[in-house]
């Protein structure tokens, strides 16, 4: 595990990644990012399902998607979560997933919304991406303590202390 080098002190491992669990239940839209067949980023909005993360994210999604394509062609993921006060980023590498009974472990209203047809939708397949390094930032206090924060730092002429920051590998 990696923190910013300011921060003496850096959360072990396990608080890192219960940390990285909790931010994770306050977000349940991403935005995954691939690399498509020219090498550019394309982001995209995908919900999240509501699991425990163990370092697998998952998605719902078509075989005949865009990112689909570029998950099969090798493509990094990353799926990145903003609030109001924390934010979060997980890379890893990302797989299609063809499997009826994971489909039905995770099927729920929001899916129902875009997959009508249930977890029998023709060509719904799932994305999973495994984590191998999250990023986190959390400002407690929300964007009042933030912005306090700010003038703090503006009226001492000290540095901004942004919060919690760690990396952690999965």
């Amino acid at each position: 595990m990696t923190t910013t080098p300011h921060d003496d002190d850096a959360p072990t491992r396990e608080e890192a990644l219960a940390k990285v669990r909790e931010l994770l239940g306050d977000h349940h839209l991403a935005m995954l990012t691939t690399l498509d067949a020219s090498g550019a980023l394309v982001s995209r909005p995908m919900g999240v399902q509501d699991v425990e993360f163990d370092g697998d994210l998952w998605f719902f999604t078509t075989l005949d998607s865009h990112k689909v394509a570029e998950i099969r062609a090798g493509s990094p993921a990353n799926a990145a979560f903003a609030g109001s006060s924390s934010w979060l980023s997980v890379s890893g590498t990302a797989e299609v997933v063809q499997d009826r009974a994971k489909a039905e472990e995770l099927w729920n209203p929001v899916a129902a919304a875009w997959f009508p047809d249930g977890p029998t939708t023709p060509g719904l397949c799932l994305v999973r991406l495994r984590a191998e390094t999250a990023e986190y930032w959390d400002s407690p206090g929300g964007r009042l303590a933030t912005v306090l924060s700010l003038v703090k730092a503006k009226v001492t002429g000290s540095a901004y202390d942004g919060g919690e920051n760690a990396t952690v590998d999965l």
